[in-house]
């Protein structure tokens, strides 16, 4: 009997000014990759930092060839986090945030044989298997009054649609990504809502999660331009504009 094929997977880390985070995450993501039977790499998107971050990046990719660095202009998480899964080689593609606060031991929920017949794998914090760590309340409450709203505007049914860990098959990403506009708080919110327009397999995938506290969200700050992102992608599918043609 023939080998069996081994998974490819692509990991794509979006990263703005993140020299002092990448430096522990890079090392930890390669160290566990290593040990897995996957035809891996590692993409880290610099989304035109100001700081080292590309820097630190390369200086890893130095002893592991699987990282490469992609150097983008300052567009936003959802600007870097197209580039980078457009761009990806493997027929499953993660996002994964620069701060790794998903423990990366979490990987396999969002590959076969553990999910199956999935199009987008989605990391979920809510709901009785999920494990939230460290989280005040009053980011709790923030965070479930957003889903709310996308909830009632875009997402009906979807508990976690703003969770930073994300898998995409390579044809999903094909479907979705040409269409996706946004690249500010709602991005995430336009690619599920693609995602449903398009017909394509979500499933939600419970996992422990970490808080950390350079989160750089502020309800006061950003609150009006999420919702003002929601509106337009509740417009833009009611014109039609992200089903297939």
């Amino acid at each position: 009997m023939a080998d069996a094929v081994p998974l490819s997977v692509t990991i794509v880390v979006p990263a703005f000014n993140e020299e002092r985070r990448l430096a522990a995450t890079l090392p930890t993501l390669a160290s566990y990759l290593r040990g897995q039977p996957w035809d891996w790499e590692v993409c880290v998107v610099d989304d035109g930092s100001s700081d080292r971050t590309a820097e630190i990046a390369a200086s890893v990719a130095v002893t592991e060839p699987r990282i490469v660095v992609q150097r983008e202009p300052h567009r936003g998480k959802g600007g870097a986090v197209r580039a980078g899964l457009v761009s990806g080689r493997g027929a499953y593609r993660f996002i994964c945030d620069a701060d790794l606060s998903m423990p990366v031991t979490e990987l396999p929920r969002f590959l076969p044989p553990l999910a199956a017949n999935f199009d987008v794998a989605i990391g979920s914090r809510e709901g009785a298997l999920a494990r939230r760590v460290g989280e005040p309340a009053y980011r709790h409450f923030v965070g479930r009054l957003f889903n709310y709203a996308v909830q009632r505007l875009a997402l009906p049914g979807i508990e976690d649609s703003q969770c930073g860990f994300k898998m995409f098959t390579a044809e999903a990403v094909d479907a979705i990504f040409p269409r996706v506009v946004v690249e500010g708080w709602a991005f995430d919110v336009e690619v599920l809502t693609i995602a449903r327009e398009q017909g394509l397999r979500i499933v939600e995938i419970p996992i422990e999660w970490h808080y950390r506290s350079e989160s750089r969200l502020s309800l006061a700050r950003d609150g009006w331009a999420m919702l003002r992102e929601l509106r337009e992608v509740r417009s833009r599918r009611r014109r039609g504009l992200y089903r297939r043609r």
